[in-house]
């Protein structure tokens, strides 16, 4: 039998008795040892400081508050999806809130589409399931189904040796304040010996994939901002990418060149001669202010500047990522940043919610900021939404992350043909991805099993550097003997 307890207590601090009632949620949950998944959903609903999760694991304390709740529900059941269902309707009673996408707690909602289609055998039945079972708002599941009918449209199930392929440039300009990623502002030699030992690994696994029969689909250099090195320093590892991997089936060659203060002409023509066909150039706002507050060492009319060169240089596609929530910021504000986007022509305009990483400076701020957000990100993305759809942007990815404003999502619009096959690859975890560099996390895909293996490297580029034989070994043993 498991058993769902919900105690309401008012008990407020002394030093909040101005604030009025404090209600403090005690949840127990009595037949249940892992409580990570449902206490993502809470975090829905509730501020962490706002409750106490006990279950099994905790066996005194569910014992005594068992005898205390104040809302008991009993299951026969021992399925974790009802549990959940009764643990969302009772928290959107309590609370008066009703999250948008239901139970769902995951990062990929597109692909659980695919998951259902595949069990159930039609789109009315998965309909149904997202509604009833999971409890999505008709908006999310409209738009999660259009998004999956455009990935397969696009695309096909991935041939077995063909790969994504990821390698990383862990350095940035400086480190934003919502990001809890390293800026590693390091000295050119640093950066360097990085590239050296990147090129090594980069040698090394384009002799093994051609020995084993694998060759990249697509090719995507993230970071981090790849565009912080020279012209020289792309124009060798360009180079090395090249000469290392089958170049014949290549589809689609990205570049995430990110910061627009980092993007120069001679950058640019490097990428261009290279064949890269897409770049990403992300101004995250159009308002002077805010960048000025969250850290950027760029101002818009930088940004309109880099977009105006790379469109010189003749790069085929560019993406622009904007982000919905910035602290301070209107809807008015946000409405021009769209605006600015769509006037520019980009052919893919990524619009992601805030997401405050733990480790960033903006919640050691304001640890509450997501929460404050959530309906004014919530008009944002209904905002672009709109006003992308009428200009013939769709949306082919569509991803969350935890700790977002209103636990909301990103979702990437493209306008017919100019979607990215490695944002859809990455998302649907279909395929057998090769990431290189500090960072990267390989991803082993057997399609029998359906399943994924991580093969990770190291996150800080120094170790990287001093380990790199002990990543080389990493993937012999577990991408290339299988």
């Amino acid at each position: 039998m498991t058993r769902l307890f919900i105690r309401v207590i008012w008990d407020p601090p002394i030093s909040d008795w101005k604030r009025g009632a404090i209600h403090l949620y005690k949840i127990i949950l009595n037949g249940i040892t892992n409580k990570y998944e449902y206490d993502e959903l809470i975090k829905v609903f509730l501020r962490p400081e706002d409750y106490i999760l006990l279950c099994d694991s905790d066996k005194k304390d569910v014992a005594d508050e068992s005898e205390k709740a104040e809302r008991l529900l009993e299951f026969d059941e021992t399925e974790k999806n009802a549990l959940k269902q009764a643990l969302y309707r009772t928290l959107s009673e309590l609370t008066g809130k009703s999250p948008e996408w239901g139970i769902h707690t995951g990062v990929r909602p597109v692909k659980l589409v695919g998951e259902l289609l595949n069990k159930l055998g039609s789109m009315d039945k998965v309909l149904d399931t997202l509604k009833n079972f999971y409890l999505f708002n008709d908006e999310k599941i409209s738009l999660i189904c259009n998004t999956y009918r455009i990935q397969r449209e696009i695309l096909d199930t991935p041939v077995p040796n063909e790969v994504g392929l990821y390698i990383g440039i862990p350095f940035c300009p400086t480190r934003c304040l919502y990001c809890s990623f390293t800026s590693n502002q390091s000295k050119p030699d640093k950066i360097q010996e990085y590239l050296d030992a990147l090129h090594k690994e980069i040698r090394y696994t384009g002799e093994k994939m051609k020995r084993t029969g694998m060759y990249p689909e697509s090719v995507y250099i993230g970071g981090g901002t790849p565009t912080t090195l020279t012209a020289e320093q792309l124009n060798a590892l360009l180079g090395e990418i090249r000469k290392a991997y089958d170049w014949t089936r290549v589809k689609e060659f990205t570049v995430e060149a990110g910061r627009p203060d980092t993007i120069t002409p001679e950058k640019l023509h490097v990428l261009k001669e290279n064949g890269v066909g897409r770049i990403s150039i992300n101004p995250q706002t159009m308002k002077d202010k805010t960048l000025e507050l969250i850290g950027r060492s760029h101002s818009s009319s930088d940004f309109i500047n880099a977009f105006e060169m790379a469109r010189n240089a003749g790069i085929p596609i560019i993406n622009t990522d904007i982000i919905a929530g910035l602290p301070e910021e209107t809807l008015q504000d946000f409405e021009n940043t769209v605006d600015t986007m769509i006037g520019l022509g980009a052919e893919n305009i990524t619009v992601h919610t805030l997401a405050v990483k733990r480790a960033s400076r903006l919640i050691d701020l304001d640890k509450e900021f997501h929460y404050k957000q959530a309906l004014n990100v919530k008009d944002m993305l209904a905002l672009s939404k709109d006003k992308l759809y009428k200009q013939n942007y769709k949306p082919y990815y569509l991803y969350r992350q935890k700790h977002m404003a209103g636990s909301l999502e990103n979702v990437g619009y493209a306008r017919p043909g100019c979607e990215g096959i490695y944002n859809i690859r990455i998302m649907e975890e279909h395929q057998t991805i090769v990431a290189l560099g500090a960072g990267g996390i390989s991803k082993v895909y057997y399609p029998t099993e359906n399943r994924l293996e991580r093969v990770p490297n190291v996150s800080n580029f120094e170790i990287y550097i001093s380990r790199l034989e002990e990543m080389l070994r990493r993937k012999d043993d577990n991408l290339f003997r299988r």
